[in-house]
């Protein structure tokens, strides 16, 4: 009954999108709704019609978010509150659906009054002129990088298998990948389950199979039948690509966090913290940490080359490098003069995060260090993105295959966080100690702490087997394998 209730539903939304298509009126083609359409639904992935609700969507999810807002709707999901909601899937669970179309911003009022606020369209058109930019930096200026190129999935990768209790993130890779991405093809899933490891990355997924990379130099191997193979100039091109995909993937801005940490402190919330229960504040933690890695995640997608690898390469750095890279995250949010972090929207010392656990007081002592030690050297955003994808891009990890192709792509930051460095950073910080030295010393450092968590939440897993903790977290941290 269920599946028979989808199926009438989705056949539905595609009859009401075809008459609307149908009805709707020819516009000019400089019209904003005209180009609105280039972007893809937030919701789902389909094809968009235009701003529904104050969010850029298809005429099925608009319509699915107007009869949500009736009194008598109550969604349930009948998994746990983490399906996927995408082309294929989106009618499978309304629930997840609303909440989504919620998080990205459809307004309630906006059903009731029928218009967008001044805020929501600026912003929807600031959306579309970066779509456009980016569009014309494809076509005109941008080189013809393999790590750029359109990318067609191999026929291994189009294999979705059931995975029974797995965690089914979609990452709504069309809302923040750039046009670099937005051609690339989607590939249905042939059951309600996922392979967890694809789940990672996303239906959208693909990997170039081409041969003939490993004869390519160094720059080669990036830059396919390259307009410029001048080195500056594709660093130049990482650059900007890669702070893009660190600024959309950043759940605060630099200002806002800033005027966060002038904020009188609220020690109520000081006091909640502190008399938190042990595995209370393991699992608020590891929500909070659960809800950075989703943005990391696509952070990573985002990356130029990082589609390219296989998806088992994707998963190993994905699962190697996710907690390194939230600690790089965390130097965002340190003010460094009350040696304090702004946890949500409280900032909290050190010691609130203390337990009795000797291991896990050193694991908290170890994160706060090294990332009040990055936050000290005071990067830019583009530097702290560059950093971020080099310790993404580590071809050392254990289990990777491609290591050839993570190597060449890894140096290629690596070069390009140097250049952006030089450029600001030209003093040496201690004797001819650069700032990029410093960076990459801290590497092992990172994977250290890794370890550390690993071990503290391993302890916690075999005293606390009936902890249930998020489950992106469960597959990224397992403790069993």
């Amino acid at each position: 009954m269920f599946e028979m209730w989808n199926n009438v539903s989705s056949r539905l939304e595609q009859v009401q999108q075809s008459q609307t298509q149908t009805q709707q009126p020819h516009t000019s083609s400089g019209s904003i709704k005209a180009q609105i359409e280039i972007i893809p639904c937030k919701v789902c992935g389909d094809k968009s019609s235009g701003v529904h609700y104050g969010v850029i969507t298809c005429e099925g999810c608009k319509g699915f978010f107007r009869r949500s807002q009736s009194s008598v709707v109550n969604y349930q999901c009948p998994r746990n509150k983490n399906c996927v909601v995408d082309r294929v899937n989106r009618n499978r669970c309304q629930y997840c659906r609303l909440q989504k179309c919620l998080r990205l911003g459809m307004s309630r009022d906006a059903v009731k009054f029928g218009r967008m606020s001044k805020k929501q369209r600026e912003k929807v058109e600031d959306e579309v002129r970066f779509h456009r930019a980016q569009l014309r930096a494809q076509s005109d200026s941008a080189p013809d990088s393999s790590v750029f190129e359109q990318q067609t999935p191999s026929s291994s990768d189009q294999l979705h298998h059931s995975y029974n209790g797995g965690y089914t993130y979609n990452s709504d890779v069309s809302a923040y990948t750039p046009a670099y991405y937005t051609n690339t093809t989607q590939v249905q899933a042939n059951s309600m389950g996922y392979d967890i490891s694809a789940d990672y990355v996303d239906s959208t997924t693909a990997y170039d199979p081409r041969p003939g990379l490993d004869a390519l130099n160094d720059t080669g191997s990036l830059m396919a039948n390259v307009v410029t193979t001048d080195p500056s100039q594709i660093s130049e091109l990482l650059s900007k690509t890669i702070s893009d995909a660190h600024t959309r993937t950043c759940l605060l801005t630099l200002e806002h966090i800033h005027e966060m940490f002038r904020k009188p402190h609220d020690l109520s919330r000081l006091l909640y913290y502190k008399n938190m229960a042990h595995e209370e504040l393991w699992l608020e933690c590891a929500q909070k940490l659960t809800t950075i890695i989703q943005q990391i995640i696509e952070f990573a997608k985002m990356v130029p080359g990082f589609m390219k690898l296989s998806q088992d390469d994707q998963i190993v750095l994905l699962k190697a490098g996710s907690f390194e890279l939230a600690i790089i995250r965390m130097s965002r949010y340190l003010d460094l003069s009350q040696n304090c972090v702004l946890y949500g929207d409280t900032m909290l010392p050190q010691d609130a995060f203390f337990t009795s656990d000797t291991a896990e007081m050193k694991l908290v002592t170890c994160v706060f260090e090294v990332s009040k030690s990055i936050a000290e050297l005071k990067l830019t955003e583009t530097e702290l993105a560059l950093y971020s994808a080099c310790v993404l891009l580590s071809p050392d990890r254990p289990g990777l295959k491609g290591i050839g192709e993570i190597s060449r792509l890894s140096q290629a930051v690596v070069r390009a966080l140097r250049l952006e460095l030089d450029r600001n950073h030209s003093m040496p910080i201690k004797g001819d100690v650069t700032v990029c030295d410093a960076l990459l010393t801290k590497i092992p450092t990172l994977r250290e702490i890794s370890m550390l968590h690993m071990d503290a939440l391993g302890k916690l897993k075999r005293s606390a087997p009936h902890l249930e903790f998020p489950a992106l977290h469960k597959e990224l941290f397992s403790v069993d394998s």
